[in-house]
């Protein structure tokens, strides 16, 4: 597996020489200062006019025979044969990548201005530097910060607010009453807002829809993965503070509550008026009951199933969930089953026999 991210053009017709590279990064360069660079690509398939790094030492023979035009590599790097390609030396190569992608963001994605055709409700209020893609909608009341990038497909309801920053991507759905904060990233086909799962059966064993009343508010700097849908509380709000950072097709219910900085992996279902602290881990396809409490700091591994409250620290594995050291013991015996079922058998067979 290279470690490398995907090549293609850097900035499309748009280039950088090291020099340029090397301010972005604070880097110091070994080689040609004026060489310059449009693509990115990996390390043993560099070509040039590209730019590649070397973080791994797994990958380190590649340099000698790379032809990108400049990579980047730590500082105490020392190079053992002649190279063709420019170096910029930095604290860390794969820091280093991943800030210069983010400026490429940056630069790419700073669209600005209205395309057509597009509705917005006379109540509207956008800032400075506002970009709102084709075919786009904008209710009564919405709310719009600076800088703030909306893509072609997508439907904003009434009463929004939107903070600086912000980009919601092609086809996402943000119902009324939502609250965005500042640096948010909404992916494609997110729903946000949209009902809670509530039905209460009434005496003729049919179901009959609870309103539901409240909202949802996303902090600062949280992502929302493609796929991913976060419903409106019943009453009072779904809430995902500060940098909570959601995978695809993730499922939250209403009046849920997630901590600060907590991930949480594809495929998980949160179920309604569940709480979830700050800085936990939660891997994919794992499945949360509601109404329950989730301590700090929890790590959750793939496929599991929550039941229960869960304490600050702890780490779970299996469904329903065990403590994770436990679980690793205890699979050793369920591997064995089999060959221990056998003994108890062949021990009865003996004991009859006698």
């Amino acid at each position: 597996m290279s470690e490398s991210k995907p090549r293609g053009k850097l900035l499309r017709n748009l280039e950088f020489t090291a020099s340029q590279i090397a301010g972005i990064l604070e880097g110091e360069i070994e080689g040609n200062p004026d060489v310059a660079v449009y693509k990115l690509a990996k390390i043993e398939e560099g070509e040039i006019g590209s730019l590649t790094f070397l973080a791994n030492p797994k990958y380190t023979s590649y340099i000698y025979s790379t032809e990108a035009s400049i990579t980047l590599v730590n500082k105490d790097f020392v190079p053992e044969q002649a190279l063709s390609t420019t170096l910029i030396k930095v604290k860390d190569a794969y820091e280093s990548f991943s800030k210069l992608l983010e400026y490429y963001n940056k630069v790419k994605y700073n669209k600005t201005g209205l395309e057509s055709p597009v509705f917005l409700s006379e109540s509207t209020v956008y800032g400075e530097n506002f970009y709102l893609g084709a075919f786009s909608y904008l209710g009564n009341n919405v709310r719009i910060g600076n800088d703030v990038k909306i893509y072609p497909n997508v439907y904003i309801g009434d009463n929004v607010t939107i903070g600086d920053n912000v980009v919601i991507f092609a086809g996402a759905k943000i119902y009324s009453e939502t609250i965005i904060g500042k640096g948010c990233v909404i992916h494609s086909g997110a729903i946000i807002g949209a009902d809670g799962f509530g039905f209460a059966p009434n005496s003729n064993g049919e179901y009959s829809k609870v309103p539901q009343t409240g909202n949802v508010i996303l902090g600062k700097n949280v992502d929302v993965g493609a796929g991913t849908t976060i419903d409106r509380a019943t009453l009072g709000s779904t809430i995902l503070r500060d940098g909570v950072k959601l995978d695809n097709q993730i499922q939250i219910a209403h009046n849920v509550e997630i901590g600060e900085h907590t991930a949480i992996a594809a495929q998980t279902g949160i179920a309604g008026s569940t709480k979830i602290g700050r800085n936990c881990k939660i891997g994919g396809q794992v499945g949360i009951v509601g109404h329950i409490t989730i301590g700090d700091r929890v790590r959750i591994q793939a496929q599991s199933g929550i039941g229960r409250n869960v304490k600050d620290d702890e780490f779970l594995q299996g469904s329903p969930a065990l403590n994770y050291a436990d679980y690793n013991k205890s699979y050793v015996h369920f591997k064995n089953l089999p060959k221990l079922v056998n003994r108890i058998n062949d021990f009865d067979k003996k004991s009859e026999d006698k």
